[in-house]
């Protein structure tokens, strides 16, 4: 056989014979584990022929998701999302409601409110004072979590700044409020995110009243340089170390008039104030 090989081999170079100038093409190695095989483009639909309705949703571009939107259960057109009304935690509500007696709020349980597509509160409470001797005008409902803040907020620091405006003897004798639980979306628009004022977490504070009479209204008053502006820009920025989000005249001009304060949880304990 080794001979027959030798005699083949030494026909070849003497009739001329040469190696090819290309071997053959290699062929794709076969898809592994953890791997995928690359698609096969789908061909194009014969001229004169109507393409399918999934052909024609192929076709076309993905429409970004706009912010916010996490899926697309969640797309512009889907089916609405089902929003539910947030459960309080039975011990930290009891926890808060014995705060706010201790800080002397005067408010009253009310009946759960559940008004549709996510509006309405698991334990609501009807505030009508604040602290003693400061009454919410009007009366206000909200979640207890909120009116906690808010007495904080008004004893701590709203009370002291203005005494150190107006006055020693200066004593506030009213919040009013242009808003607390309504069911309607942010800044009352037609399409968007639910406002939180429909979670009951939001208080919108038109005004302080002073026990002399005097009113200080919420209006633009960053270049305020009077005591009346040195007290809203002292309150306005107090107002974030008790409420998460605070929104003041110089925000937009949904809120030109009023202080929007609000309880939202966000995440890693991010707080938003304008």
């Amino acid at each position: 056989m080794r001979a027959f090989g030798m005699i083949l081999v030494s026909a070849l170079v003497l009739s001329g014979a040469t190696l090819p100038k290309k071997g053959p093409l290699p062929v794709a190695r076969p898809a592994s584990q953890g791997e995928q095989p690359t698609p096969t483009p789908k061909p194009a639909p014969q001229s004169g022929g109507q393409a399918t309705d999934k052909e024609k949703s192929d076709a076309q571009p993905r429409q970004a998701l706009p912010p916010g939107w996490k899926d697309d259960a969640l797309r512009p057109g889907a089916a609405e999302a089902i929003l539910e009304i947030e459960k309080e935690d039975p011990k930290a509500y009891a926890s808060c409601l014995a705060a706010l007696k201790d800080i002397g709020s005067t408010f009253a349980e009310t009946a759960r409110v559940d008004d549709g597509k996510g509006c309405g509160i698991d334990k609501p409470i009807g505030v009508s004072a604040v602290l003693p001797g400061v009454t919410l005008k009007p009366e206000g409902v909200m979640r207890c979590e909120t009116a906690l803040a808010l007495a904080r907020w008004v004893k701590e620091t709203a009370t002291p700044a203005a005494k150190a405006s107006f006055g020693p003897d200066v004593r506030i004798s009213a919040l009013n409020q242009a808003s607390t639980y309504v069911c309607r979306l942010r800044n009352n628009a037609s399409t968007g995110k639910i406002s939180e004022h429909a979670r009951g977490n939001a208080v919108d504070v038109a005004s302080f009243s002073l026990a002399d009479g005097k009113t200080i209204e919420i209006q633009p008053r960053d270049d305020d340089g009077t005591l009346t502006g040195a007290f809203q820009r002292a309150v306005t920025a107090s107002a974030c170390l008790y409420f998460r989000t605070v929104l003041d005249p110089g925000s937009d001009a949904a809120h030109e008039d009023h202080l929007h304060l609000d309880v939202i949880e966000r995440k890693n304990g991010y707080r938003y104030c304008r």
